[in-house]
């Protein structure tokens, strides 16, 4: 293997032999620890996107490094033909955190709509009495749930969608954080579910009106269709809460869970549902080869452990709401500012400009000049989203680089 010498040199490696299908920050990292990063040159950064929440735990966090070795030296992967020692513990251990009868694991996060998918349908042709290929399932303007081409039927992101038709049908897209437009679609024939997001982090992190997500479930149970919260970026602690939907004490039909369910060292996903959801499912309806393997479940119970441990959750939301205090005196101070918004670490700070331009992305770029990495998303969008691991002095140090930058843009 050709050892990296340079962050010019991987950069070229990868525009040369590699799909141009992401548009990263000319960041070449090397090593990461806690909330640190390091470039290929040694340059030490903070971590503002904990890779879109995957790493809430930190990086290279030891207890879930330590889970993976040892089961790594024991067996990896059996495939679901056969039963393994640890599948059967990490179901039931992960269905009591979440409070769940059954889990359906498998790898990532867009895996992990697509199951719910598959289960909300079934459920409807089974459960509900809905006539074969007539379910429907309700979705949000301006989601992100992934790029499969089922997913990318119902997202309303051109960029994602163009040129990749046909589209898969059966979806009903409504304003997102708009309760009486879910009503007037639960009248429509044929409901099965409604998938939402608790909170739209890929589309800005914006967090609906306080009891959306209360209201929303109740109209759902009331019409007898699943609701559905995509917690992939929202759960595990990210907001504060265990998950997001448990800010409005709500208990979705269904849970899909990924990121950082594994900490950032494998791929896992879940969907979690009772019992009069999940047996719809049947051997051979669905599945994967590596869904549910040894490696994944024992290094998902570690990341769980470490999350309840550490108390990440109480953490989340004590330096959430320091950062997003810290970030309204920038927006009262500097008119580039325009918002902030967040619950938990999981925020954005708005620049005042068109989606068009490329502010937010240089200041994204002189953050990490500062030592500090952050991705701009939309255009005019910041998300900041550290690992949950952050001090109280660390989110205040990280708060004045964050300060400086827009202070020097702010002038310009």
């Amino acid at each position: 293997m050709q050892t990296i010498t340079s962050s010019s040199e991987a950069i070229e490696l990868e525009d040369k032999y590699g799909a141009h299908n992401y548009h990263p920050l000319p960041v070449v990292l090397a090593k990461g620890e806690g909330v640190f990063l390091w470039d290929v040159e040694g340059k030490k950064y903070y971590d503002f996107l904990s890779a879109y929440s995957a790493v809430n735990q930190g990086h290279c966090h030891p207890r879930i490094k330590n889970a993976l070795i040892e089961q790594a030296n024991t067996l990896t992967l059996t495939s679901r033909a056969f039963h393994n020692d640890v599948l059967g513990p990490f179901e039931k251990y992960v269905t009591e955190y979440f409070g769940f009868d059954k889990v359906l694991p498998m790898n990532t996060g867009a895996e992990g709509v697509e199951t719910a998918i598959k289960i909300a349908r079934k459920w409807g042709y089974e459960k509900k009495g809905v006539a074969e290929n007539n379910a429907k399932i309700i979705v949000a303007e301006n989601n992100f749930h992934g790029r499969t081409t089922t997913i990318i039927s119902f997202s309303n992101d051109e960029n994602a969608r163009k040129n990749f038709g046909p589209y898969t049908d059966g979806f009903i897209r409504i304003p997102y954080n708009n309760v009486e437009a879910l009503g007037e679609a639960l009248k429509q024939p044929g409901v099965v579910a409604f998938l939402v997001e608790p909170i739209q982090g890929e589309a800005g992190v914006y967090v609906p009106d306080e009891g959306y997500l209360s209201k929303a479930n109740e109209l759902c149970k009331s019409n007898q269709v699943l609701f559905i919260a995509d917690e992939i970026q929202t759960g595990i602690a990210r907001t504060g809460k265990l998950l997001a939907v448990d800010h409005e004490n709500v208990k979705p039909d269904m849970v899909i869970l990924g990121k950082a369910i594994s900490g950032g060292f494998y791929p896992v996903s879940a969907v979690l549902a009772d019992n009069h959801v999940m047996e719809v499912i049947k051997p051979g309806q669905h599945g994967s080869t590596f869904g549910g393997n040894p490696l994944g479940a024992k290094v998902a119970m570690a990341a769980l452990e470490v999350v309840q441990d550490e108390k990440l959750a109480e953490n989340a939301q004590i330096l959430g709401e320091i950062f997003r205090n810290r970030m309204q005196k920038v927006v009262d101070k500097y008119a580039i500012a325009k918002l902030v918004r967040g619950k938990g670490l999981l925020n954005a700070v708005v620049i005042n400009d068109s989606e068009e331009s490329s502010t937010a992305w240089d200041i994204c770029m002189s953050l990490a000049s500062h030592g500090l990495l952050a991705k701009p998303t939309h255009g005019n969008i910041i998300r900041f989203a550290p690992p949950l691991v952050m001090t109280e002095e660390q989110i205040h140090e990280c708060c004045d680089i964050i300060e400086k930058v827009i202070s020097e843009f702010d002038k310009k």
